[in-house]
């Protein structure tokens, strides 16, 4: 299966660098494969996981809380707002971006802010739920 390169970058760090067969990322768009090959294409990220395949039988999961994806025909990059290794996610976790925001959106005056943050809340929690029945299973 043909490879591309993809990356994931956070502020902090390079979570991922390398070869990639497919990517899942959660765009505001709605859920996205990318493949090598694809059209360029930039896309807004909302929470969720991004699933980095590196071959038929080998992947890795990410949490990224917002971002950009930019891909193009031999490379894909992410980056991210937030992103960290799905291992470092729980509930408690999740409970602390839940709260920034609230705090950041109870603090701001600006109706532009608002809205993003109220979408990035309702994304958050809708995760959050999404997240605690995955681990459940």
């Amino acid at each position: 299966m043909a490879t591309f390169k993809f990356e994931l970058v956070s502020p902090e760090r390079i979570l991922f660098s390398g070869e990639a067969t497919s990517v899942i990322v959660p765009s505001v768009e709605g859920e996205m494969t990318v493949l090598a090959g694809h059209a360029p294409l930039v896309a807004t990220l909302k929470a969720g996981v991004v699933l980095v395949q590196t071959s038929d039988s080998n992947g890795k999961e990410f949490f990224v809380n917002g971002g950009l994806i930019e891909i193009n025909q031999v490379s894909a990059t992410i980056l991210a707002e937030q992103a960290r290794f799905i291992e470092d996610v729980d509930a408690a976790v999740l409970d602390a971006e839940i709260l920034a925001v609230e705090t950041r959106l109870a603090a701001t005056t600006d109706e532009t802010v608002k809205k993003r943050l109220q979408e990035i809340l309702v994304q958050l929690r809708e995760f959050k739920h999404v997240f605690e029945g995955r681990k459940a299973a």
